[in-house]
């Protein structure tokens, strides 16, 4: 009898959540430009609004469309209102309902810079509140009950509570229940559907209308992976699409829970020919990684894919705070395992940062001994094998405890990017010192040491500035960089450099291999934090003006169609 009552209560309540969710108003294309447009990005800031609206410089995304066909420009059109409806959901995932935030906020600099945030909370600033009286934001975000506590989610039986795509909500004012995104979204998930269905009848290329009908179908179970499976078989598709629920980097509770974002992209065929014979020597550099070899058993999948691409519309979770750069996917260990992944440079958004961040850092931070090592080329290099490194090393605890992402919870997504980061310098590196890269290896470890301060000015709140926080951190301890009390540049040590990279890798693989959640909480206490002389060097930036990320100028309109 209380099972039906339950699930009775269950089923009233999701119809109200429903209907709550789908009342959000859905973006449009010129409220996305007016993120741009509606404020002056090259003023000198006047007060504290303006200063945090400057930690971000505007880019356009743009893209000569010329030579694709009419059905072709339509199929991007789609792409792109899909992208509007993901980023609804992950307004709903990241905060609860936009407008009734939006509405409240009188000052049109503020309500931008909320749009940014997807929320009240500053990404660039270890997610600190930026309206008075928000009060911090959930650890678990909006996908677990405000007043849940971990001691009560543990101990409690209910049936995928950690899967990807569930919220846990209350069932009035005291069971908790598991509620899949397809129902709780179940309108917004059908318009997607039905424009990814639509958007497949307008290729002529098999591989991408299979996976566009596939992902169309997904949307309406939260069954990803055939879908996925599909996406790695596609080879010459000039058109591209990430959409759904991918990256756990929002919920930093426990790290289970999927947010909604979209990429819509355009291959660079040029470009994606010259990256593809890196996927070869995968096997290989699994085989040389510097750690005993119950860390290394596991065999990278050789369907692995490096591509080019020029991204034309963000949405979502990848367009919060920081803007991704590169993409690594599927997340789902068991493809990973049986097919591969695929790596996307995004060109373009990478190009920007470099021009735009990277550069002038360089100018401020690095001793002008090594400032002409930087080069865009390594950003490139060092970007992508960051994205490859993630198929490397150890998906599943060693001791059969499951998958690393499970027993490492809300710290797995930090330690993984600092593993994609120290392995990506390691694949460069061997792959220098066998012949099959080109150009000084001094550039790019002096590249990747000026990016260190670029992403760690992304914050505590971000797993990729966490991983670069404890990155510096453990390379200061040995060595690997002087400063200049002077001038305040930094010198890298290249032979202590290589020893801490060493070092630092071998650490992590065995953190994750172990899956020891303490070690790396411990790790997280003790390096992920940003020293007193950090700071000054990156208040030194900020003062200077230089921007933390980009933003972006983007749409259908943009774009001309």
């Amino acid at each position: 009898m209380q099972r039906i009552l339950i699930f009775i209560g269950l089923i009233m309540w999701l119809g109200c959540k429903d209907q709550d969710t789908n009342k959000m108003q859905e973006p449009n294309s010129a409220k996305s430009n007016s993120l741009v447009s509606s404020y002056d990005w090259s003023s000198s800031p006047k007060d504290g609004v303006d200063s945090l609206l400057n930690k971000y410089t505007p880019f356009t995304l743009q893209a000569d469309l010329s030579s694709y066909t009419a059905d072709e420009k339509k199929m991007i059109s789609k792409l792109i209102e899909v992208g509007k409806i993901m980023d609804k959901l992950f307004w709903y995932e990241s905060y609860g309902e936009k407008e009734e935030l939006l509405d409240k906020i009188t000052d049109p600099r503020l309500k931008t810079f909320a749009q940014i945030n997807y929320g009240p909370w500053d990404r660039l600033n270890g997610n600190a509140p930026f309206i008075d009286g928000v009060g911090e934001k959930p650890k678990g975000a909006n996908y677990y009950p405000q007043d849940m506590t971990k001691e009560e989610f543990e101990k409690s039986g209910l049936e995928k509570k950690t899967d990807l795509y569930t919220f846990i909500r209350r069932m009035g004012n005291k069971d908790l229940v598991a509620v899949p995104y397809f129902q709780l979204f179940a309108q917004d998930i059908k318009k997607a559907s039905v424009l990814l269905e639509e958007a497949s009848e307008l290729t002529e290329n098999a591989g991408l209308k299979n996976y566009l009908k596939l992902r169309s179908q997904a949307m309406l179970t939260d069954d990803y992976q055939a879908s996925d499976m599909a996406w790695l078989d596609m080879k010459d598709n000039n058109i591209d699409v990430v959409v759904g629920p991918i990256e756990t980097y929002e919920d930093q509770l426990y790290g289970y829970k999927a947010a909604h974002e979209c990429y819509v992209l355009l291959k660079d065929m040029e470009w994606s020919k010259r990256l593809a014979k890196y996927a070869e020597f995968l096997p290989q550099l699994q085989k040389d990684l510097p750690v005993p070899a119950a860390y290394k058993a596991e065999k990278p999948g050789r369907d692995t894919e490096l591509n080019a691409y020029d991204v034309v519309y963000y949405a979502g979770d990848c367009n919060a705070g920081s803007k991704t750069i590169a993409i690594n996917l599927p997340n789902d260990e068991e493809v990973q395992l049986k097919k591969g992944t695929r790596r996307l440079q995004l060109k373009n958004a990478m190009k920007a940062k470099f021009d735009k961040i990277l550069v002038p850092i360089a100018d401020m931070l690095i001793d002008p001994s090594q400032r002409d090592l930087i080069n865009f080329d390594a950003f490139f290099s060092n970007t992508m094998f960051h994205e490859v490194a993630h198929g490397l090393g150890i998906k599943n605890t060693i001791d059969g405890k499951g998958t690393v992402r499970k027993a490492l919870k809300e710290h797995a997504s930090a330690l993984e990017e600092g593993k994609a980061d120290m392995l990506g310098l390691f694949m460069i590196k061997q792959l220098h010192e066998q012949g099959h890269l080109e150009g000084d290896l001094n550039s790019y470890i002096v590249t990747f040491m000026t990016s260190i301060f670029r992403s760690v000015r992304f914050g505590a709140s971000s797993a990729h500035g966490k991983a670069n926080m404890i990155r510096f951190n453990f390379f200061d301890e040995m060595g690997a960089f002087t400063r200049n009390p002077d001038t305040g540049k930094y010198t890298i040590n290249f032979e202590n450099f290589e020893l801490a990279m060493n070092a630092l890798t071998k650490k992590i693989l065995t953190l994750q291999g172990d899956g020891n959640y303490n070690g790396v909480a411990q790790l997280v206490k003790e390096k992920g934090v940003i020293n007193s002389g950090l700071k000054g060097d990156l208040d030194r930036l900020a003062k200077a003006g230089i921007p933390v990320d980009v933003i972006f100028e983007q749409g259908a309109e943009v774009l001309g169609l």
